[in-house]
């Protein structure tokens, strides 16, 4: 069993839903040597997150931000967190929706996922910075 573990700095980006799969299949040459395994990615930040989803159709990443803006409004008189800007709550409560991390099976050096699916870096903020994940693959 092998194990192996590094951070993605993932380029800063517009508020939205951002597809990083290839950015992250590029900076992991290791996932060549995992025939079966487990890819786990987590990022290190609590107002964006990561999911799992449709990659073929930018219009879905597009409802995806539209959807989660209006389930989670800026401005709401009930915030008390709101030193940071209007955008910052909201971004916490989508990050907190979605989650921090997934979990991908890797089978014969690749991600194994499905045919219409691709890592989102979904971005809550208007103007964040660029983002960490790490990347831990496990595997023989």
């Amino acid at each position: 069993m092998k194990w192996f573990q590094k951070e993605v700095r993932l380029p800063a980006v517009k508020r939205g839903f951002h597809l990083i799969t290839d950015l992250l299949e590029a900076q992991l040459p290791e996932l060549e040597d995992i025939n079966v395994g487990l890819a786990h990615v987590f990022i290190k930040h609590t107002s964006a997150s990561l999911t799992i989803n449709e990659d073929a159709d930018p219009t879905v990443r597009q409802d995806f931000e539209s959807h989660f803006n209006h389930m989670v409004p800026e401005n709401q008189s009930y915030y008390r967190h709101t030193l940071e800007g209007s955008d910052d709550m909201p971004a916490h409560l989508k990050a907190a929706l979605l989650g921090n991390s997934v979990t991908v099976p890797i089978t014969k050096g690749k991600l194994n996922l499905g045919t219409w699916q691709g890592i989102y870096l979904c971005e809550h903020r208007n103007h964040a910075s660029k983002r960490t994940v790490v990347v831990t693959l496990q595997g023989e």
